[in-house]
């Protein structure tokens, strides 16, 4: 899941009981990060198969600029691959 916090920062997570999960972040208990960043919209949630695969993505989103993980959210694939080239690709 994704979270846009109140201060336009956004908050990359797994869990396996997102109700629970959002309780938490919303009572300031769910996270050091989110509870001083409230309050806090569910950006994009995803169903996964495994908790593998759901941890596999919350990594390699974390490592994404915050322009590539909107464009993630809104499914812009042309802008994601655009994003990959890194900024010195992309002024050409």
């Amino acid at each position: 899941y994704m979270l846009e916090c109140a201060d336009g920062s956004l908050y990359v997570g797994h869990s396996d009981n997102l109700e629970l999960r959002m309780q938490q972040h919303d009572s300031g208990t769910g996270n050091a990060y989110t509870a001083t960043r409230r309050p806090l919209r569910l950006l994009h949630a995803e169903a996964f198969e495994t908790r593998y695969e759901a941890l596999t993505m919350e990594r390699k989103l974390k490592g994404w600029s915050h322009a590539k993980k909107l464009a993630w959210v809104r499914g812009d694939w042309d802008a994601i691959k655009q994003l990959a080239q890194g900024p010195r690709r992309r002024k050409r």
